[in-house]
């Protein structure tokens, strides 16, 4: 009887082994990732990432768990494609709203589920202020929908009723001045779902699998990212890039003010770059403007075409790396959003500017300034001197006492001259001798 007993019981051991072993073997890795914020910069870098990391986990299916009133057409349309071209099944489960830019996302998918009292639909382009935009952008976003049904066998005039109220549908819209926004039950019946469903438990039995679920955890980068993209921080760190080049210019030979401006413009850009809006030509075309207007202030005597250009490039660097854009196609993104871009540049550089004029004197004679540049003030009566009395200084050597980059300060018996370096960067302490001069600089070079 025990024997009996016992074979009963690793009877029934191994059978819930067997049992669990196939479960396990036979579960498919199901990813998911969330969009409940505005589709944006944040939420394309989110869906991005996840996509990336459900291919490198192998899994079987990505989740897109949605609950949005729509954004950006641009970024909608980026992960729309994503979704399109996605190399494993796509699911969207439309977790109470899918508005907008969420209804053309949520059509891209191979299968779409909503929970009860969800909606999605009405997805007319607006700008910010919810005021409808031209028929242009109306007529590309009804293509868009249309397109996007078509490729996952959804009726393309049901996707269209959702942009354009005059589309009539049959037995259910007769109407034309209304757009359409679908409860979870009119979805279903108009077949632009797969099934309406109560949670997540009843999505895997429609797709009749075994889940094992992976999530896409969010990152302190993420959050960096998505607060570094905020248009008021955009403007501040515009201030403070255009605030640091002002000062670089204003003080030769100061690196802090070089160091605070490249900081603010790593995280200008960087962000950006990595959202995919600001791209390499952009950059390019901000440090040639930089560049330009080195040279206008430095080189070239008074202030003509290339400071004028310079300013002109380091504006539209600043202002095209902010909208989506494929070398000047802004085709994807409202007008306001690029009128936006150049109110916030413009406002955050003019400003930047009236604050260094009306601050900036105090600051550059402020204490805690002088500590990082220089430790006296160049006064007149104490032997500095921006004159240059005609010959008398050439081939003369003296020291450099800032650092020559290539305008800077160098001293000749005693007393300072404002110098320019011929042939480049000069560092503090070298010996320098005088080549030349011109009006009230010289230009030196260094003692070899």
């Amino acid at each position: 009887m025990r024997t009996c007993l016992l074979c009963k019981g690793t009877s029934f051991l191994l059978v819930f082994v067997l049992v669990f072993w196939m479960q396990n073997a036979f579960a498919q890795k199901v990813y998911w990732a969330e969009l409940k914020e505005d589709v944006g910069a944040a939420s394309w870098r989110i869906i991005k990432k996840g996509y990336e990391e459900a291919l490198e986990k192998d899994a079987d299916y990505l989740m897109v768990d949605m609950n949005t009133y729509g954004g950006a057409l641009n970024f909608a349309d980026s992960i729309r494609s994503l979704i399109l071209d996605a190399e494993i099944p796509t699911v969207v489960y439309v977790n109470k709203n899918a508005a907008s830019a969420g209804a053309l996302i949520s059509l891209a998918a191979d299968y779409i589920f909503m929970r009860s009292g969800s909606s999605i639909g009405a997805a007319t382009v607006v700008d910010q202020q919810g005021e409808q935009l031209s028929e242009k952008y109306q007529s590309y976003m009804r293509g868009l929908m249309r397109s996007t049904a078509e490729a996952k066998g959804r009726d393309p005039i049901v996707a269209e009723s959702f942009v354009d109220p005059r589309v009539i549908i049959p037995g259910f819209k007769e109407d034309t001045d209304k757009l359409v926004t679908l409860t979870s039950d009119e979805a279903l019946k108009l077949g632009v779902i797969n099934a309406k469903v109560q949670g997540v438990n009843d999505i895997y039995s429609e797709l009749n699998i075994q889940a094992e679920e992976v999530f896409y955890e969010r990152t302190w980068v993420d959050a960096v990212i998505g607060f570094l993209v905020n248009p008021l921080v955009s403007g501040l760190l515009i201030m403070g890039l255009i605030g640091g080049i002002y000062f670089e210019l204003q003080t030769p030979g100061v690196g802090f003010a070089l160091v605070f401006a490249l900081l603010c413009g790593g995280l200008f850009f960087g962000p950006l770059y990595i959202q995919g809006l600001a791209d390499n030509w952009e950059i390019v075309i901000f440090g040639i403007g930089v560049l330009l207007l080195c040279l206008e202030i430095y080189v070239i005597p008074g202030f003509g075409i290339a400071g004028i250009l310079g300013i002109v490039l380091m504006l539209c660097g600043l202002t095209f790396s902010m909208v989506a854009n494929d070398f000047l196609d802004f085709k994807l993104s409202h007008p306001n959003m690029l009128f936006n871009s150049f109110v916030i540049v413009i406002g955050a550089m003019v400003l930047s500017v009236v604050l260094m004029v009306i601050f900036g004197r105090n600051i550059l004679h402020s204490s805690a300034f002088k500590r990082i540049v220089l430790q006296d003030e160049q006064q007149s009566n104490e032997g500095y001197t921006s004159s240059v009395r005609n010959d008398l200084l050439l081939n003369k050597k003296g020291i450099a006492r800032t650092v020559l980059r290539p305008s800077g300060k160098i001293e000749i018996d005693g007393v300072w001259y404002d110098a320019i370096a011929l042939g480049g960067y000069i560092e503090k302490g070298e010996q320098v001798y005088v080549e030349r001069h011109e009006s009230y600089n010289l230009f030196v070079r260094r003692v070899e």
